[in-house]
């Protein structure tokens, strides 16, 4: 039986580029949110790997929409702490 082993370190994934937030969003409302899609899709995407643990990454265009949503994420955060009284 022949094992699969993936080329990219865990280290390069985009999960860990982001494990300071990871427990703080909610990834399934951002997935849902922004790109339309299921949670466990973008769980696939940040982890590497697809459903069938072969290996994936952001396009291009995925991670501008990715980088958008952080940012409006963060002006939306920003916003309510401005209006705590």
């Amino acid at each position: 039986m022949a094992t699969m082993t993936l080329k990219q370190n865990q280290a390069d994934t985009m999960k860990a580029q982001m494990e300071d937030l990871l427990i703080s969003i909610s990834w399934s409302d951002l997935a849902k949110r922004y790109f339309g899609k299921s949670g466990s899709w973008l769980y696939h995407k940040l982890d590497g790997v697809d459903g069938n643990r072969k290996p994936i990454e952001f396009s291009d265009s995925e991670k501008d929409i990715l980088k958008g949503a952080l940012v409006d994420l963060s002006d939306r955060i920003r916003r309510v702490a401005d209006n705590i009284h």
